[in-house]
């Protein structure tokens, strides 16, 4: 009988996933991929440091947290050889399909003779709405479970070039993949689309998701920064971020607002949101990574939708 591990996007699913019975040992990978500095050697010691320098500086994550939550899981992922099938259980967005991929090719060296499967939540009913795991009952689950992909050598070799692609040091490599198709990941070729408009605006130097907040606080007026991060947070698409990663985003655009309590933009703010300024040369930092590449070498074109580098 053929016995199994489950990997799972985080915490509170895999909360979820004990209090149902399905067999097997669970995994949480406690990552967040999509921001800062990545290596393609996932789980390597080098990758590990790169990590946690990252997260100590941005997120003030400490060491002895750092080992408790990540380290110490992904040790327990390395002890964990003998499951024949190991089930991921990742969701459409940015932020789940960068760590799904970096756990494909992490599996790809290490559990090479493993039948690997993929459970991915996204549109489910065919509205506009997308579904976390945690969104949908227990019946919509065990569908998801029943129906869950087998992947491919193919499929996996696929996730894992392109992980090597996102830690490279150009992102016009990226852009130019266009076979998402032939490989069952319904939601990647999105995820890497939303993740290619996180460089730089040719226009005003913001990125998409900082521009959409600067619209959201001209538009919605929230009162407080709690409001503003609520509405961020439901005004995201498919980016997948959490609130501490919202707050982070507006302590680094800062000088675009006078106040928090109500949000209102300042005078720089606003000629940015009219389009009359850039904020290119204020917000450039030379130490700021998406994946592999330096953020601010790169704009993105709005118009033709393209990466150029500087």
């Amino acid at each position: 009988m053929s016995t199994q591990l489950h990997i799972t996007n985080g915490d509170s699913f895999t909360q979820r996933l004990k209090s149902l019975p399905f067999k097997g040992a669970i995994i949480t990978w406690r990552e967040m991929l999509c921001e800062g500095r990545t290596e393609t050697n996932v789980g390597s010691e080098s990758f590990w440091k790169t990590r946690f320098e990252f997260l100590h500086k941005n997120y003030n994550v400490s060491k002895s947290w750092f080992v408790e939550k990540t380290l110490k899981e992904y040790r327990s992922l390395c002890n964990h050889k003998q499951q024949d099938e190991i089930i991921l259980w990742f969701e459409y967005d940015l932020f789940c399909q960068i760590n799904m991929i970096a756990v494909l090719s992490w599996l790809k060296t290490h559990r090479r003779d493993a039948d690997i499967s993929l459970v991915c939540s996204g549109d489910e009913d065919g509205t506009q709405k997308m579904y976390g795991l945690c969104d949908v009952d227990d019946e919509k689950l065990q569908t998801l479970y029943n129906k869950r992909i087998h992947l491919t050598q193919d499929d996996i070799e696929f996730a894992d070039y392109i992980w090597q692609l996102y830690c490279s040091d150009n992102p016009i490599r990226l852009e130019n993949m266009s076979d998402f198709d032939h490989y069952h990941f319904d939601y990647l070729s999105d995820a890497i689309k939303v993740h290619l408009k996180r460089f730089p605006s040719v226009k005003n130097g913001l990125n998409e998701l900082e521009n959409r907040i600067l619209s959201l606080a001209a538009e919605h007026k929230p009162k407080n920064k709690k409001d503003f991060v609520n509405t961020l947070l439901t005004h995201q698409g498919f980016y997948g971020y959490g609130d501490t990663q919202f707050e982070r985003i507006i302590t680094n655009i800062k000088p675009l607002f006078t106040s928090l309590s109500p949000v209102k933009l300042s005078k720089k703010g606003k000629l940015i949101y009219e389009g009359k300024t850039s904020f290119y040369s204020q917000i450039r930092d030379s130490e700021s990574y998406l994946g592999g590449a330096l953020k601010y070498n790169f704009l993105f074109n709005d118009q033709s939708g393209r990466i150029l580098k500087l």
